[in-house]
């Protein structure tokens, strides 16, 4: 694996789905991409079907992705070693990069089921976790977590839980910079009220200098990655990349030092989505999947507007194709975006 984590997309369930992530590799062809969240019971159950065809086609709807969205990590959800090694081991036959574990999530649903940020409670567990998964699969295992929840907060408790999850195998720890309060904030809330505390994160690697250690949380430009990186080993960014995709075409070039190349425009990155919206308009998708992701690729310009809506109406037919991208490219391209 090379140094693809100096900046990564943060997994956003309802987001990085498969489509969004081939949209993200014509912006970034260096950056490690994640899954949205899956829940290793749910890869369980779909594994069990009896019925061959009906069992590949639910771990494709699961874990499936296109080869061009590599370096990808696959985050998983769970408690369970058992079950997180299974999924694990089907990660690593599809070929996956790494295995994420969630440790960061506060939803009430993810709590309920025992996972995500209240882990964090339970290093031991985690421990286990990490360390059943890495045994199935071969591959890395990385954990994503919070700097502390609730009461359990104090600087001291974050490095106890480092120290037991690396001990069980986990090569790196992408640290959300922010506690989560697990009773009486949501998840929205829980992503901006608990302050950020860079300090408790860049004191973290001096103290652990041989572990390897990314910072997420609040991060809005490449400006601000940059400067993190000469504290920490990798930036991993969500909704600011998400929100605003082709502000970040120049990340390959600041970060991961691949050639400068010419300024990204909005309709090179419509145009490169065409083979793969073919392939699954072919396979039974609708378009609306894909051109959802779209619709903040193009801001700041007049106009804007009424070609977000216009793709939107478009793409948004049930009999919609690719001829719609192209439409759209075409769009852009007259105006030189």
């Amino acid at each position: 694996m090379t140094q693809a984590y100096r900046f990564s997309v943060a997994p956003m369930l309802d987001y990085t789905d498969r489509h969004f992530r081939v949209l993200m590799r014509q912006i970034s062809r260096a950056s490690l991409l994640y899954t949205e969240m899956v829940v290793a019971q749910a890869i369980h159950h779909a594994n069990q079907d009896p019925d061959a065809g009906s069992r590949a086609a639910r771990l494709e709807r699961l874990i499936g992705f296109d080869p061009i969205e590599k370096p990808l990590a696959l985050q998983l959800g769970g408690d369970d070693p058992a079950l997180l090694a299974e999924a694990a081991g089907l990660a690593a036959e599809r070929g996956f990069d790494e295995i994420n574990l969630n440790v960061g999530c506060p939803s009430e649903k993810v709590r309920q089921g025992r996972f995500g940020a209240c882990l964090m409670a339970d290093p031991q567990r985690v421990a286990a976790c990490v360390q059943a998964m890495g045994h199935a699969s071969g591959l890395p295992i990385t954990v994503k977590h919070r700097i502390g929840i609730d009461d359990l907060d104090s600087y001291e408790a974050l490095l106890r839980f480092v120290d037991t999850v690396t001990a069980g195998g986990a090569c790196r720890l992408a640290v959300h910079a922010r506690k989560a309060w697990l009773n009486g904030l949501d998840p929205k809330q829980n992503r901006t009220i608990p302050p950020l505390r860079y300090d408790l994160v860049h004191q973290l690697k001096r103290d652990r200098p041989a572990l390897t250690i990314e910072l997420n949380g609040g991060l809005g430009t490449l400006e601000e990655c940059l400067v993190q990186l000469q504290r920490v080993d990798g930036v991993m960014v969500g909704r600011a990349v998400y929100e605003h995709p082709l502000r970040w075409s120049s990340v390959d070039a600041a970060i991961h030092e691949r050639p400068s190349q010419e300024p990204l425009k909005a309709s090179t990155v419509v145009r490169g989505l065409l083979p793969h919206a073919e392939r699954w308009q072919q396979s039974g998708g609708r378009l609306w999947a894909i051109a959802r992701h779209l619709v903040h690729l193009v801001e700041g310009v007049p106009g804007a507007r009424h070609w977000r809506a216009q793709l939107s109406r478009e793409a948004g037919a049930r009999d919609a194709g690719p001829e719609v991208l192209e439409r759209a490219a075409l769009q852009l391209e007259a105006r030189g975006l």
